[in-house]
C-alpha cells in the first residue's frame, strides 16, 4: 500500500538432522472454528470461493499455522514454557489445507535460538513456513 516492503531475502536453511521432529494432524473443521477468531474470509469457508482464487478447496488461516508451530516448538524443547519465548518470526512458504499434517522440524541454535521449517506432510513435504526462528531464554 506504498510503504517499504521490508527485506525479501531468505535465511539460510538450517543444517544437519534436526534436533527434533514432530507431526501434527489439522482438524478438517479447523478453518471453520478459527473463524471465531473473528476473520471471516471466504477463503478459509467456502469451497466456489477458494476455487475461483486458484486454490483447490479453502485453505487454513496462516495465523494458525503460524499458533501451532509455536505451540509445538514451546511444547517439545521449551518444557511448555510460553514466558520462554522472547521473539518468533516466520515466513509464509506455502499453504495448509484442513485435514492435512503439519511436519514441523527443529534444530537448536546457539544464542537461545531454535530455527524451525515448516511442510505439509501429504503433498511431498510442500514448505509452508520457512526462515522461521523462535528466540528464547
Amino acid at each position: 500500500w506504498g510503504g517499504d516492503r521490508g527485506p525479501s531475502a531468505r535465511g539460510e536453511a538450517p543444517t544437519g538432522a534436526p534436533v527434533r521432529t514432530v507431526e501434527r494432524r489439522i482438524r478438517e473443521d479447523q478453518a471453520l472454528l478459527y473463524r471465531l477468531s473473528g476473520d471471516c474470509n471466504p477463503l478459509h469457508a467456502d469451497p466456489e470461493f477458494a476455487e475461483a482464487a486458484g486454490f483447490d478447496r479453502p485453505v487454513l488461516h496462516g495465523l494458525c499455522t503460524y499458533g501451532m508451530t509455536l505451540k509445538a516448538v514451546v511444547d517439545t524443547l521449551l518444557g511448555g514454557d510460553v514466558t520462554r519465548v522472547r521473539s518468533y518470526a516466520t515466513r509464509f512458504a506455502g499453504v495448509v489445507y484442513p485435514g492435512e499434517t503439519l511436519r514441523i522440524r527443529m534444530w537448536w541454535q546457539e544464542g537461545g535460538r531454535v530455527r524451525v521449517a515448516v511442510s505439509a506432510v501429504e503433498r511431498a513435504d510442500a514448505p509452508v513456513l520457512a526462515d522461521t526462528v523462535v528466540d528464547h531464554f
